[in-house]
């Protein structure tokens, strides 16, 4: 349910009116806009009288929301959301790149990979220390020492890291690590999801092999739910009918999700196809479509990679196409 109030309505009666809605048992969402103060609630309004709530002098009307999703709904917070990742803000009229190896392999690896994307224009790193594989018996990453790497990659470049959670009993691990991600396969872990909810990180939710956008948002509500409303969205390709490319990147998901949610969303081409000469074209159309940002897969020498080489792009063709995407940026009226 929405409540919207009119205009510059008297803090103390906005405050009364906060309070009288938690003593129902729901948690309340602000949104301040320009001309209207937006409040969202959250939990079981079915009792709600509406009547009641409408007769409060400073509501102006009150609307109740058919989607399931509600902290993740653009009804409940019509200006687009912008996140902070440590510095790095992504979001409303903002275009970033997360650039890295699909997996940390050792510290000069992953600290000339950490130099070579931000000297491209790359504003946060990617880089795998826990990784879930198909095989049981391919390279599951380095664990605790990756993460141990990044932060070390972190301090030559100062870029903020971007990395894989798969176990709720790792949490600790990550207490400085940047940007938390979860990856296709746990986007419906719930216990996880409902964990990452009680911390204040930013959280980035890649979409399921096979999950629909109103389930890929429910994921995202879960995370806000628990009171964590820093969460960007990943588009990185569905499984569909297709076997030329490793997945089928869904375009159309940038705006719908946009239409449908105020999170920001950036698109993996990476994982998407499989295939590095497919990332440029499609990393092209992600800037076209609207999303607001990038994650690249980059590695020193994707030929001995130990993870994902084929989709990964070496320095000098990553440099090459971030070139390209800043004019493009520009040209949609983004900054990077």
């Amino acid at each position: 349910m929405i409540l919207v109030l009119k205009q510059n309505p008297e803090k103390s009666k906005v405050e009364t009116l906060i309070k009288m809605l938690n003593e129902q048992g729901l948690a309340t969402n602000v949104s301040e806009g320009e001309s209207h103060t937006i409040i969202g609630l959250i939990g079981d309004t079915s009792r709600l009288p509406v009547d009641l709530i409408s007769a409060v002098d400073i509501v102006e009307n009150v609307t109740r929301i058919s989607e399931p999703f509600k902290a993740a709904n653009r009804k409940m917070h019509p200006e687009d959301s912008i996140i902070d990742c440590s510095g790095v803000k992504v979001g409303e009229g903002l275009f970033q790149v997360i650039a890295g190896p699909c997996s940390v392999e050792s510290e000069e690896q992953i600290i000339e990979v950490a130099k070579d994307v931000k000297a491209s224009g790359a504003t946060l790193l990617r880089g795998g220390a826990f990784k879930p594989r198909t095989s049981p018996y391919a390279f599951q990453g380095l664990h605790a020492d990756g993460l141990k790497l990044l932060l070390e990659a972190k301090k030559e470049t100062g870029l903020p890291i971007v990395t894989e959670i798969m176990n709720v009993n790792h949490l600790d691990l990550f207490a400085d690590v940047d940007v938390i991600q979860v990856g296709a396969r746990n986007m419906q872990n719930f216990d996880l999801l409902k964990e990452l909810g009680k911390c204040r990180k930013p959280i980035l939710l890649k979409r399921g092999l096979a999950n629909t956008m109103e389930e890929f948002l429910m994921s995202a509500e879960y995370i806000m739910a628990g009171g964590n409303n820093n969460v960007i969205l990943c588009e990185r390709g569905i499984r569909t009918f297709e076997t030329k490319t490793r997945n089928t990147l869904d375009l159309s998901a940038v705006p719908m999700l946009k239409k449908l949610s105020h999170l920001p969303v950036v698109i993996d081409p990476s994982h998407a196809t499989g295939i590095s000469w497919m990332v440029e074209p499609l990393a092209k159309a992600a800037v076209a479509v609207g999303a607001d940002g990038l994650m690249i897969e980059v590695h020193n020498n994707p030929a001995k990679a130990l993870c994902d080489g084929a989709q990964s792009l070496n320095p000098v063709q990553f440099d090459t196409l971030m070139k390209d995407i800043k004019r493009r940026v520009e040209f949609e009226g983004k900054k990077m």
